[in-house]
């Protein structure tokens, strides 16, 4: 094996090849992992034990661990230690010399490292009562930071972890706890039943003086057997006054019931508790037995329907994956889609029938589709089925791709193949790879004997082509404005492969009439697409619709490219469609106008300004208040912004007066008017809600102040008695969000030297106090780039310098969040996009870097292409005046 895996520094981004490599040579039988966690609160100890013992057989007598580590001490291999200057090279430990007939073991002693990244082992320092607090992140390949493994998903074994800590801590991983011994020292071990198989990168450990509520699921299973499920909720102990964990448990428990008769297999985890931590890099994460979430879902805010309804869906989400990825796991990171669109779709389905929430459906078209017509129209997109060679490129496939198109894909395979079918599908497929590794074939061999029908062609025509497909009605009329034709077009480009994309759809149309100011569907057609167009008789004979809705239900993936007389009719009328699905298809396709630069900013503004106040739904209405402003500051022509702002100004500060006091549509508008207000306008409304007291009701809350004082100084109006103001507000409640929202105001400053500052804090990575943890960073950037383009233009030769060593020195999490963070997005357009000098800077270092790293230039080529689409849509704004 060694003859065909080179050694080579640095080896942390493993390859496709050298992965199947070693699955081949490889099996794995089980591993125990001992971590010693008590230094874990000593803000000095940078590191902790790490003890991991392998068992496996290896064909070829060699083979490599990976561990990224501060220190290796000591391997054994069958009880004989090696020479370590010859075996660890950088994140590996190579291994030569195994026995072939037999088992062999191996035990790694070394040091792992603390990480502020939210890679690895996190550690977090509540800032409200000092204590520590740990949790992990392993996905896709960050097992390695914290103990030895063969990290690749199909390399499944059993895991058994010992976790040593403080006596008085929570400690916890997969599986419960079998054993628990107190030290006189004040600590503590506790050993945990070893898990079925599974991958190393859904392991998961838990450590910290967490607040535990505990309950209990009890599952009559189909053959009348009891089956009892420990379930727990947990939280940081400051954060135990705002946590909701009985609504938690409840919507855990509606979702194990529901789950157990969709698959009609037993869950095999065990326990099943939820964690929620702070500073962490994901909405969630499946980890079974322990699955992990950011404590962004412990709301300290007024918390709307919306965030309610995302918490359910991403509860939902996860335990889909104990099916969908857990038990039956993708061989490799191509596959990724096998579990997360699955995930995205059968999470949205129970979050729609399981639990009391109404418009997930809705909330899922207005916002996991329109993620996934951003991705997809992206220069870096790629087929649900993707090409991942390498860990980097994984890493970054976790995109609007890989989870709402394929869960909207698969929407429209449940409509293709039929519901009972898809679920009949999923019970065999369960049945037959219960812990083992699937790829794309697995899964289709399921749906064709479930379905009887022919899957390769779909497959090709929907996961191994690229490109958003469009859908428009053409039709003809009379002298009399009769129709006397009428068709279905479906048209689009690859952008990989070139060819015109033509997929099947099964959907339906709908015709609306406008009377009273309400449009009402008269007529709907199913219909069955499988090539370039169909005729739509059901239109002929009749006038002109106010509205033809292609996709009336949203049963398939694609934009809608709107007749003219329909876009006129939703631009005047759209509050008088009150079905609220439809309504969110259509403010969807509306907004893929804009951004497609075919639908000037200032109309589409307008739209919201007149009609989102109609929308009851809070996850649509939060949608359309976050395009409003990204719609003024970045796709309106510059000289049209002002007038913008103060418009909108006014007429969200008109719905505050509208909206019931406290209700979820007055929160969402005050904290979209805080927003626009760092541009200065609003100013009496922001005065009014750090003051405390306003005429409008609006209850004052955590979220709302800190957005309020980050308007200030982004506005420029934070003075001495503002920002003493602030900081005794931050002092007297000294959350992380406080924390967080003063750095970010402090950046927001518009001072020459202060953005100098916060530059550098964000390239550092570190300010005058250490190093930063992911979220602080993060929170400095957001407030340095709150700026005019004037302003930050001075920094953009500097940025472009500093991308290759930032992407070289720090970790895949850090780089992106730094890249990303910092890039020039906000600009002007003056003359044409092409003088535009961050555009032809960008150009220019994608010309002399064709040699960087894929996932680099993955991230450089995206940002890139939003300028773009910036530039271009201000021109179109500009050219529709």
């Amino acid at each position: 094996m060694v003859d065909t895996l080179e050694r080579y520094a640095p080896n942390e981004n493993l390859r496709r090849d050298e992965a199947a490599l070693r699955a081949a040579d490889i099996t794995w039988h089980f591993a125990e992992v001992q971590l010693d966690l008590s230094n874990a609160a000593d803000q000095d100890a940078t590191s902790y034990p790490s003890v991991t013992t392998l068992n496996f057989s290896s064909a070829s007598g060699q083979t490599f661990l990976d561990f990224i580590h501060e220190s290796v001490q000591e391997v054994l291999v069958n009880g004989s230690p090696i020479d370590l200057n010859e075996a660890v090279l950088d994140s590996r430990i190579y291994l030569t010399g195994l026995l072939t007939d037999t088992a062999n073991t191996v035990r790694v002693t070394g040091r792992a490292i603390y990480s502020r990244s939210g890679e690895g082992l996190h550690r977090f320092v509540d800032p409200q009562d000092g204590e520590t607090y740990l949790y992990t992140q392993f996905e896709p390949s960050e097992a390695r930071r914290v103990f030895a493994c063969f990290e690749q998903p199909d390399l499944k074994t059993s895991y058994r972890f010992t976790l040593t800590g403080p006596s008085a801590w929570h400690l916890a991983s997969n599986q419960p706890i079998v054993d628990e011994v107190f030290h006189e020292n004040g600590t503590k071990t506790v050993v945990c039943s070893p898990t079925p198989k599974i991958s190393s990168y859904i392991t998961a450990v838990l450590a910290g003086p967490y607040h535990v509520v505990r309950g209990e699921h009890v599952q009559e299973l189909a053959d009348g057997e009891e089956l009892v499920i420990d379930m727990a909720a947990t939280c940081r102990a400051s954060l135990a006054e705002h946590f909701d964990s009985e609504e938690i448990l409840e919507l855990t428990s509606r979702g194990l019931s529901y789950f157990h008769e969709l698959f009609d297999y037993p869950y095999p985890w065990g326990k099943y508790d939820s964690a929620f931590v702070p500073e962490y890099n994901l909405g969630a994460m499946e980890n079974p037995g322990l699955v992990t979430f950011t404590e962004r879902y412990v709301f300290t805010s007024h918390a709307t329907e919306a965030q309610h309804e995302q918490r359910a869906n991403t509860i939902m989400h996860e335990m889909a994956h104990m099916w969908f990825g857990d038990l039956v796991t993708m061989k490799w990171w191509d596959d990724l889609w096998l579990k997360e669109s699955f995930a995205d779709y059968i999470g949205t389905l129970a979050n729609d029938v399981a639990t009391d929430f109404t418009t997930a459906w809705t909330t899922f078209a207005a916002r996991r589709k329109a993620w996934a017509y951003v991705a997809d129209q992206m220069p870096t997109t790629h087929p649900i089925v993707a090409d991942i060679p390498d860990l980097l490129a994984a890493d970054q496939n976790f995109d609007g791709i890989t989870y709402a198109k394929g869960a909207s894909v698969l929407k429209q395979l449940a409509a293709f193949v039929g519901e009972e079918a898809f679920r009949d599908a999923a019970r065999a497929y369960f049945r037959k790879h219960a812990y083992g590794n699937t790829s794309l074939d697995d899964f289709l061999q399921a749906l064709e004997t479930a379905s009887g029908r022919d899957m390769s062609q779909w497959a090709d025509a929907w996961l191994k082509t690229s490109g958003v497909p469009k859908l428009r009605v053409d039709y003809t009329t009379d002298e009399t404005g009769t129709i006397t034709e009428a068709s279905l077009v479906q048209f689009g480009t690859d952008p990989i492969t070139g060819e015109a994309i033509l997929r099947p759809h099964v959907l339906s149309v709908g015709a609306y009439e406008l009377a009273e100011g309400k449009l009402a569907r008269t007529e709907v057609a199913s219909v069955e697409l499988t090539g370039e167009s169909i005729s739509l008789d059901f239109l002929v004979g009749k006038p002109v619709p106010a509205l033809i809705l292609p996709n009336d239900g949203d049963e398939t993936y694609a934009v809608i490219e709107f007749d003219p007389a329909s876009r006129a009719t939703l631009l005047g009328s759209l509050s008088g469609l009150t079905d609220s699905l439809p309504r969110a298809t259509c403010w969807a396709s509306l907004w893929d106008a804009v951004r497609s630069a075919t639908l000037d900013a200032q109309s589409y503004i307008g739209a919201i300004l007149d009609h989102a106040h109609t929308v009851s739904d809070a996850g649509v209405f939060t949608v359309l208040t976050d395009q409003l402003l990204h719609s003024i500051s970045f796709y309106a022509a510059p000289e049209l912004r002002e007038q913008l702002r103060l418009r909108a100004s006014s007429v969200l500060t008109g719905w505050l007066a509208q909206f019931e006091a406290g209700s979820d549509q007055q929160m969402t508008t005050a904290r979209a008017l805080a927003r626009l207000a760092r541009a200065g306008v609003a100013s009496e409304v922001i005065d009014a809600f750090i003051a405390g007291e306003n005429s409008y009701q609006v209850p004052v809350d955590e979220q709302l102040l800190w957005d309020s004082y980050i308007a200030l100084a982004a506005s420029g109006r934070l003075d001495e008695a503002a920002r003493a103001g602030m900081h005794e507000a931050a002092k007297a409640n000294p959350t992380s969000v406080a924390q967080n929202a003063v750095r970010t105001a402090m950046a927001a400053l518009p001072d020459a030297q202060v953005k100098e500052q916060a530059f550098d804090t964000v390239l550092m990575a570190r300010d005058e106090h250490g190093s930063l943890s992911n979220d602080a960073l993060s929170a400095t950037a957001a407030g340095f780039t709150m700026g005019s383009a004037a302003l930050l233009s001075g920094f953009e030769e500097r940025y472009w310098a500093a991308i290759l060593p930032v992407f070289e020195t720090m970790s895949m999490e850090f780089a992106t969040r730094v890249i990303r963070g910092l890039y020039p997005q906000a600009q002007d357009l003056e003359g044409s996009a092409e003088d535009n000098k961050a555009l032809n800077a960008a150009n220019t270092w994608l010309e002399r870097h064709e040699g960087a790293p894929g996932a680099l230039k993955r991230i450089m080529l995206e940002e890139r292409a939003s300028l773009q689409r910036s530039l271009a849509a201000q021109a179109h704004s500009r050219n529709s005046r």
